[in-house]
């Protein structure tokens, strides 16, 4: 059999994909689709953080330079602008590189608006996701060897077994999982998994994860393992550390950190991406079904029909549901991180005339000072289809207006929906005045 000439990590990670299939992550007949046209999502070219750092290092105009301890790591991070702050430690067995990853070298994340790269102890390979505003994510892969010539190489359809299912939103796209490990990382899978973004009570989130940093009364899963089908386990042991002293060796990692602030921004940013997306996908998708059937019943080739104006009607609300922060878990207690991410992210991104921003934190009650993600200004949101985007900005007006009082949105009040729609109108070009 083909299987038994593959690599170990190869062979495991194909049977934790196997597993995931099995539990309900396998591709649908919509997430099937985006294969064929209009999306082509492993055929079409990209332009995104990767592929233009690929064409920089073939034209000379930048190079990747390989230490011992870390590999092309330290280097990858500065060419991609990743702050090194943003370390997060997971040491479940949940990726491609599983035989690596234990409690003792726990698999190191690093991101940045639009890049996420992951890197392990003695790691084959650097792997990376990047955004690209049509395609939505893609996966990259980075051999940790030393080259004269060191390229990106791009995923052929592996990554998306994992990374396109229910919990990505069933389009190719990006998750944070909370589960209960045990001793050695491996999931108990009987105990439950959860797929983690700011709706997420305080007690579901980082399950196979490091985290340093205070939160007060709160109680979250991470920095412990567990016993098979235990779930109600004393969380008191892994709560409100500011080092991981006595808990990992952190001294082969860039940070000493797991920062939980980082994480509670990168749980947000995952989920966010995958709504734009879905927006991008559904609108494409629902525009091309309707103007074939128009070639079929012989109507007008602009046609679009009901089914696609609910079809993207949908794909507003969702977006509009993850920009404003619908149903975000309310902090009971103030959180602060270990590191110096909070203070990075926030130095970063436009301000108005007041020096406010849609990046500036609040950690006492919720994530963000103004519940309107910073991703409004992400190239994948500007640029989505503008079936798609004109009507979520003329949405995001009213609901910022007062002019729609839907209970979805309630958590706003009126200061806030003022404040943010100043901020908008002063830093984004679709709500300049």
């Amino acid at each position: 059999m083909k299987i038994l000439r593959l690599s170990l990590s190869n062979r495991l990670a194909i049977l934790y994909c196997l597993w995931m299939a099995c539990n309900g992550a396998v591709l649908n007949a919509q997430t099937a689709s985006f294969e064929n046209a209009p999306i082509h999502y492993q055929s079409a070219e990209v332009d995104d953080a990767i592929s233009r750092l690929n064409k920089r290092l073939g034209n000379g105009d930048a190079d990747l330079q390989f230490d011992d301890k870390h590999g092309y790591l330290s280097s990858v991070l500065e060419n991609l602008k990743v702050p090194v702050s943003s370390q997060g430690l997971v040491f479940s067995k949940t990726s491609l590189q599983i035989q690596r990853i234990t409690p003792s070298r726990p698999r190191a994340i690093y991101f940045n608006d639009d890049v996420y790269i992951g890197w392990v102890q003695n790691g084959d390979v650097i792997e990376i996701a990047a955004t690209d505003a049509n395609q939505g994510p893609t996966f990259y892969t980075l051999r940790q060897r030393k080259s004269e010539s060191p390229r990106f190489i791009r995923d052929q359809g592996q990554c998306i077994v994992c990374h396109a299912s229910s919990r990505t939103q069933n389009v190719p796209g990006y998750l944070v999982r909370s589960v209960y490990p045990n001793r050695s990382g491996h999931p108990n899978y009987g105990s439950g998994t959860y797929t983690t973004n700011i709706t997420s009570p305080f007690n579901e989130r980082w399950g196979g994860w490091y985290v340093t940093g205070t939160h007060g009364k709160m109680r979250h899963m991470g920095n412990k393992t567990f016993r098979e089908n235990e779930r109600s386990s004393d969380l008191n042991d892994g709560a409100n550390r500011t080092t991981l002293d006595g808990l990992v060796e952190t001294k082969p990692y860039l940070s000493g950190h797991s920062d939980l602030v980082a994480l509670m921004v990168l749980e947000h940013q995952t989920q966010m991406h995958n709504a734009i997306t879905f927006a991008n996908y559904e609108t494409r998708q629902a525009l091309h079904q309707s103007y074939s059937m128009n070639k079929l019943l012989e109507r007008d080739p602009k046609h679009v029909s009901d089914v696609a104006k609910r079809r993207i009607d949908s794909a507003v609300e969702r977006v509009l549901e993850h920009l404003l922060m619908c149903e975000e878990f309310r902090l009971a207690d103030s959180v602060a991180g270990s590191s110096s991410f909070a203070e990075q992210f926030g130095s970063v991104g436009p301000r108005d005339s007041k020096q406010r921003s849609l990046r500036d934190l609040d950690l006492k009650t919720r994530l963000f000072r103004y519940p309107c993600s910073f991703l409004i200004y992400s190239e994948s949101f500007i640029r989505l289809p503008k079936q798609v985007k004109e009507p979520i900005v003329e949405r995001l007006n009213q609901i910022l207006k007062g002019e729609n009082e839907s209970k979805a949105f309630s958590h706003l009040t009126p200061e806030l929906r003022a404040e943010i729609l100043e901020i908008l109108q002063e830093t984004h070009e679709d709500f300049r005045v």
